[in-house]
């Protein structure tokens, strides 16, 4: 009896497509830097904090965010602490990770009088979207936090400047999906802030001072941070 060889096309697995941008994803891939144990243990702690309550601010992000625990905790025991803020920044993530908190609990049964949302730079650096995909993404965001905490006032901030030298292709696609996120904002119920210029030196590079790995702030960077949204933000308050 022969057999018959079904083709190789037909019974090679294929490898499953990344979420889109705007869709709604926990992390499944282990970095050196994170694993995904822990990247839930520290979703499993936002989502104490929140149902601890007494949150009146919120800082939502990646790993620049979650940096206010690190080198920007003066900073923050300075200008947050008294604002009852919390944040719920974790390393790596892109918009889908955001969207996937957001959608299970770290906003559920708090209201929040302002949310800090700062999110997109990890779609570049680890999973490749166009601007267009993350403009969509840090959209979907924004409409996250609006749906959940309708009542209250979101100061998006621009994707801050990475790499140390002015005008590279990382530089230019950060510009580009800026300009697009600016547009999400209604002057209202969203206040939209480009604060990246904080960061940079005149000739347009970025200080070691503030960015040492030209990514991540330093204690000063941080500094620069809190110095640049306190208008805004505590106008939100008001």
């Amino acid at each position: 009896m022969r057999m018959l060889l079904l083709p190789l096309l037909l019974v090679t697995a294929q490898p499953a497509a990344n979420p889109a941008a705007w869709e709604a994803a926990p992390r499944t891939k282990e970095y050196p830097w994170m694993s995904v144990a822990t990247w839930k243990q520290l979703h499993d702690g936002h989502l104490a904090r929140t149902k601890k309550g007494g949150v009146e601010v919120v800082f939502l992000g990646d790993s620049i965010t979650q940096g206010w625990g690190g080198a920007g905790a003066a900073a923050w025991k300075k200008h947050y602490e008294p604002l009852s803020a919390a944040n719920y920044g974790i390393g790596g993530d892109t918009t889908r990770e955001v969207l996937y908190r957001l959608d299970h609990g770290i906003l559920d049964g708090i209201k929040p009088k302002a949310v800090v949302v700062m999110i997109g730079t990890n779609n570049f650096g680890l999973t490749s979207d166009t601007p267009a995909d993350v403009a969509k993404g840090v959209g979907a965001v924004v409409g996250g936090v609006r749906k959940k905490a309708p009542d209250a006032k979101v100061l998006l901030l621009g994707i801050f400047p990475r790499d140390k030298a002015a005008g590279t292709g990382m530089r230019k696609k950060i510009a580009e999906t800026n300009e697009q996120i600016a547009k999400l904002a209604d002057g209202k119920a969203v206040v939209y802030r480009d604060i990246g210029s904080a960061f940079l030196a005149a000739d347009g590079t970025l200080p070691a001072d503030v960015m040492p790995d030209a990514l991540h702030l330093s204690e000063k960077g941080y500094a620069r941070w809190a110095e640049a949204i306190d208008e805004p933000l505590r106008a939100l308050l008001r």
